[in-house]
């Protein structure tokens, strides 16, 4: 396939936004950040701005609705996730999206738009799903005024406020800008101009990023919304912004032409058509997912000696796969071997096809990415303790599973899902 035309980014070259649209996918609905003018409460087709959408969809849908979108505005070429959440605080949805998209539309540009706060595990597989554009939103480099715009970061389980929570999500954020370079990736940075906030600061953002290598800066005038802490901050005019673009404008490229479009925007960015497909956008979150298109008779289970589950889905070199016998019980029908790891979200597509005649499989631990896309395809997971027969027993017999879930700790708590084995 030849090189993409990067420059058929309508947000990112200017020049191009009278002829080329974009989608927005909404497929990642949580945050990892509270950000004190973000409200994503709010579903008005009349409303735009960040964090809005009419409509959350799965990945397969939305495979089906870029389909759609395709067929009644073919000047879309760049396919992107930029919310209503964080697309890495919902990795496992943002991965298996722009593979569908890679697979199906390898031409389209591919595009993120993210905090920057969990981009960094994942930045190898955006590279090789082939994202050409990825925005981050750095609205402080100084932990001290960062910790008024943000009220909690949360890395993990754990939930960090004031300058320690400002503080984590910055050295992510640079550490982000700087990775994605070296794997020559554009990047944008989004700077909310929030006036007696970060206005006297703003410049900052915009050396401190260029050093790292970022493209190009937008500064996007805060939106005061109801029910944050910054909705009684008034929106800054032209008089105030124009002229930090100007000066900002010495360290970095300013985008000048932002729409503040929503988690579901598409269309041109001077034509955009989020209402006229609100309909449709809608449509496709109610699909269903793949119907099993064939008997599903056996069961699959990750296993070290054909007694036990006691291998995590990502360590397991091989499956064995039961069914029921005929005299009663079950039987060990064969051994499959599992598709190589390391290939990222493809190693799952292929499990999933490797085991398109199993309802089922039985792991000691199993990621969030892996869980999903097999649930897609229609093949339960579960992560459960004990003897292989038993568990089989709930599977064809019915009966509450849970009762062998995996109770020992650190049991799954490596699995990161990536495809790369579990740790």
């Amino acid at each position: 396939m030849s090189a993409k035309d990067t420059t058929r980014h309508p947000c990112f070259n200017k020049d191009s936004a009278g002829s080329c649209g974009r989608v927005h996918l909404p497929v990642a609905p949580k945050c990892n950040i509270q950000c004190n003018y973000c409200n994503r409460k709010y579903d008005c087709v009349n409303e735009s701005r960040p964090g809005v959408t009419s409509g959350v969809l799965k990945p397969f849908q939305a495979a089906e609705y870029m389909e759609k979108v395709l067929e009644k505005e073919p000047r879309i070429t760049v396919a992107g996730i930029a919310g209503p959440g964080d697309p890495f605080a919902n990795p496992a949805e943002t991965l298996e999206t722009m593979r569908l998209l890679n697979e199906h539309h390898p031409e389209l540009l591919f595009c993120l738009s993210s905090n920057g706060m969990g981009i960094l595990p994942y930045l190898d597989d955006i590279a090789e799903l082939g994202v050409s554009h990825v925005t981050i939103t750095i609205s402080a480099v100084d932990p001290a005024i960062g910790a008024k715009i943000y009220a909690w970061v949360k890395d993990g389980n754990v939930v960090y406020r004031g300058e320690k929570g400002a503080e984590i999500l910055l050295d992510r954020q640079l550490a982000a800008i700087k990775g994605l370079k070296e794997r020559g990736i554009t990047v944008k940075v989004n700077s909310i101009v929030i006036p007696g906030v970060n206005d006297h600061h703003i410049v900052e953002v915009a050396k401190v990023c260029a050093s790292l290598g970022a493209d190009i800066q937008n500064m996007i005038p805060l939106k005061p919304t109801a029910d944050t802490p910054f909705a009684h901050i008034p929106e800054p005019g032209r008089e105030t912004v124009l002229p930090l673009r100007k000066e900002a404008g010495v360290h970095i490229e300013q985008m000048t032409h932002c729409k503040r479009c929503r988690a579901d925007a598409v269309g041109l960015l001077g034509n955009d058509q989020s209402a006229s497909l609100c309909g449709t956008l809608q449509a496709c979150s109610r699909l269903k997912p793949l119907e099993a298109k064939m008997a599903r008779p056996f069961v699959a289970v990750a296993t070290r000696e054909g007694l036990l589950v006691n291998q995590h889905l990502g360590e397991a070199g091989a499956f064995q796969i039961w069914g029921e016998s005929e005299s009663g019980g079950f039987r060990l029908v064969e051994e499959r071997p599992a598709p190589q790891a390391g290939c990222g979200p493809k190693r799952w597509a292929e499990l999933a096809a490797v085991l398109k005649d199993c309802r089922a499989v039985l792991c000691a631990a199993v990621g969030e990415t892996p869980r999903m896309l097999l649930e897609e395809h229609g093949i339960e997971c579960h992560a459960v303790d004990g003897f292989i027969e038993d568990a089989l027993r709930y599977v064809f017999e019915g009966g509450d599973i849970n009762a062998l879930k995996v109770r020992r700790s650190g049991i799954g708590s490596g699995c990161a899902g990536g495809g790369a084995g579990c740790g």
